[in-house]
């Protein structure tokens, strides 16, 4: 287990520059050509590396900037998706049905390239500090990708398209280590449906026993991470319960997953969205392993309003009776662009939540 912290933690996405909204809209009706896109991609990168060190954000990312969506690259280097997708009910501000951004898989999947080909290397080359890579978890396509009618004609079952996203995922994980990234994070928002009632009796409703599936889902999200060496790599799972324009599509404590994940998924790190009552308490953290350690998604990253330093303080105290204060750290409770068109804030109050983390961060550990 690799047991260092970044306290001052954030989970990936951030706000795209309006010049890279444009150039990737010009890129995709033809206007411009991928080398191009590129050029616009790596000036955002750089300025978004340049303002984390500055505020003091502990461990870099290069904000998800090159991808769609947080999942969308794994679409993008394997052969196999359709254009097909299912829908989600979403809540909050404009809540609506709305296809998601994960494909279908509509034949048996190929990895054609790495899918952070054109991520860590440039990180390596400009982040001048620890950065992280996040990837999909492989247990999100149990559900995303597999459509009745489509998928089951290649895969039977969601375990045999899981164990082929495992596969490529596994192959992705041993590649990132063997270039020396600090810090690897699994994206789990399907996580939260196993949390969420009204989730839980859809897929009852459907025949799916979710607490069955939820082991199935723990079992490939290890195998991914099997043999995966662990002396310089943090291995992390972030659970979100939907962040897409500042709505989102689960709720719930952790209370129904919460002896299972944190008991049996093979992570150093849990980081756990913490922002608003839907969340439910901390007491659940009770059941984390003594040596893994917890990110407090304190701060939003769906509205603009700032919390504060004092506020944040009170509530890290809460979760130290649960969970030792040196396995604690903060963040925003999720990305601010989960997608390409991020959430309803502006970059000046992502930049704030941010510096807002950090000072925290220094006023609680002091380091």
């Amino acid at each position: 287990m690799n047991n260092r912290m970044y306290r001052a933690e954030q989970v990936g996405s951030l706000l795209r520059p309006s010049e890279l909204l444009s150039a990737r809209q010009a890129s995709a009706d033809g206007r411009i050509t991928v080398e191009a896109l590129r050029e616009v991609e790596d000036r955002a990168i750089e300025g978004a590396l340049r303002r984390q060190r500055e505020i003091g954000i502990d461990i870099l990312s290069d904000g998800e900037m090159r991808r769609a969506s947080w999942l969308t690259d794994m679409a993008d280097a394997v052969e196999g998706f359709a254009e097909s997708r299912l829908l989600l009910e979403w809540r909050g501000p404009g809540g609506a049905t709305e296809a998601t951004t994960a494909r279908v898989a509509a034949a048996r999947l190929r990895k054609m390239r790495h899918l952070a080909e054109h991520e860590m290397p440039f990180l390596n080359a400009h982040a001048d500090g620890p950065f992280k890579i996040t990837l999909p978890a492989p247990s999100n396509f149990m559900f995303a990708s597999y459509k009745p009618g489509i998928s089951d004609l290649i895969y039977p079952t969601r375990a045999e398209l899981l164990a082929d996203l495992v596969a490529i995922t596994r192959d992705e994980i041993q590649w990132l280590v063997g270039g020396r990234v600090s810090y690897i994070q699994f994206d789990a928002p399907y996580y939260s449906h196993y949390l969420d009632a009204s989730q839980r009796e859809r897929m009852r409703a459907q025949g799916v026993d979710p607490d069955a599936e939820l082991a199935q889902a723990i079992a490939g999200d290890n195998d991914a991470l099997a043999g995966a060496p662990r002396v310089e790599t943090t291995f992390a799972l972030h659970v979100c319960r939907g962040n897409s324009r500042s709505r989102w599509y689960t709720e719930g404590a952790y209370d129904a997953i919460a002896e299972r994940l944190f008991g049996t998924l093979d992570v150093d790190t849990f980081l756990l969205e913490y922002d608003d009552e839907r969340s439910g308490g901390f007491e659940p953290l009770r059941l984390v392993p003594k040596g893994k350690n917890v990110v407090l998604g304190l701060v939003t990253t769906k509205q603009a309003a700032l919390e504060t330093v004092d506020g944040l303080c009170r509530r890290v105290d809460e979760a130290a009776r649960y969970v030792p204060l040196d396995n604690l750290a903060i963040s925003p409770q999720c990305g601010f662009a989960s997608i390409a068109s991020g959430n309803l804030v502006t970059a000046d109050d992502q930049w704030r939540k941010l510096q807002l983390v950090s000072d925290t961060a220094r006023r609680v550990w002091g380091d």
